[in-house]
Formats: C-alpha cells, structure tokens, sequence
C-alpha cells in the first residue's frame, strides 16, 4: 500500500511539472518595461569597426558591463533600466571619448554613434623624462 501510494505521489509530481513546462511564463522586471541602447562604432576613418568593444555604465559609476559589435559594428544593450549611461567603444588599441550622460527611457530604443579617434599625443608614462641616478 505505501508503495502505491508512493509511486502515485510520483506520478502526480511529474505531471505537474509537464503541466507548468506547457505554460507561458512571462517574467516583469521590477519598474516595469525596460530601455534599449542601438548604435554603431565607427573607426577613425568614419567605417564600421567590426567587433569593437563596448563599455557602459550609469552615470553614477555603478554596474559597468561590456558589448561587443558584430561584423558590421552594430550593437544593442537590452534591459536597461531609465537612467543616465556613460559609454565608450574601443578596438586594436583605439578608444572613442566617454559619450556622458546618456538618457535612457524604459520602452524605447535611443540610438548612438561612438566614433572612434586617435589620441592627439601618447600618454606619458611617470617614469618618462626622469633619467636614471648613476652611483
């Protein structure tokens, strides 16, 4: 008897789990819809920059990740919550400025060109224009 009882215990459980598998479930992010970031990285010589990577964060300093470009230097950063972003794109050593404050709406899509640029000058390192004492 108990074993009947436990193999039916068993059968109840699995088919509820198929049942809740055959349901849709939506998930909802706390504040509701979330916004969308879509833009291009552009090298220095106004192409795309394929593969180009893309860091971004809240204005405040807080969460930063990283995207990368596809093939034709498009992108798209999903779930954004309504803040303020800073991003920047860089690729094979070239960085484009910090776009600050960048406004982020929840169910909209705001679109952005990071241009890549060459440094005017190299930064100088602490130990340039500093010569060695000799004994």
């Amino acid at each position: 008897m108990k074993r009947i009882l436990a193999i039916a215990m068993i059968l109840l459980m699995v088919s509820g789990n198929a049942a809740w598998a055959g349901q849709n479930v939506v998930v909802k992010h706390k504040g509701g819809p979330t916004g969308v970031i879509s833009g291009t990285v552009l090298g220095p010589d106004d192409k795309p920059a394929p593969h180009a990577a893309i860091t971004y964060q809240s204005s405040s300093g807080t969460a930063p990740h990283a995207v990368h470009a596809d093939a034709h230097g498009r992108f798209v950063i999903t779930k954004l919550n309504s803040d303020i972003y800073d991003l920047r794109a860089s690729a094979n050593g070239i960085f484009s400025e910090w776009q600050k404050n960048f406004q982020v709406q929840s169910g909209h899509t705001s679109e952005i060109i990071l241009r890549l640029i060459y440094a005017k000058e190299m930064p100088k390192s602490a130990s340039a224009g500093k010569t060695a004492k000799k004994n």
